[in-house]
């Protein structure tokens, strides 16, 4: 099995990469595109959900702005200085997409 996130092959009985530490096994992603006056209030709504394992924010060329983790989203006091980023991309970009990778409920 293949780390979604480094690429490192691992058994396929793991359940995290032995290499970067992501969580392996079934997920899905879906991609959103925001204007980026909303790209906070998404990224909330994304959050509030609770089935995401990781939201990667990218500009109009397809670039990474910002990647959040899943271990952020469950400590609130860590997602603050995350927001405040997000705030700022969303300042200089017009258009942002957001990818979301999911765990199946």
């Amino acid at each position: 099995m293949l780390c979604p996130k480094c690429g490192t092959e691992n058994q396929e009985d793991s359940n995290f990469c032995r290499r970067c530490g992501s969580r392996l096994g079934k997920t899905f992603t879906e991609e959103f595109n925001v204007a980026a006056k909303d790209l906070v209030s998404k990224i909330e709504d994304l959050i509030r959900e609770g089935n995401v394992t990781r939201i990667i924010v990218k500009n109009e060329q397809g670039r990474v702005l910002l990647e959040l983790p899943a271990t952020v989203f469950v400590v609130g006091a860590i997602l603050a200085p995350w927001m405040a980023a997000l705030g700022a991309i969303a300042a200089l970009a017009t258009n942002c997409k957001v990818v979301v990778e999911r765990r199946p409920d």
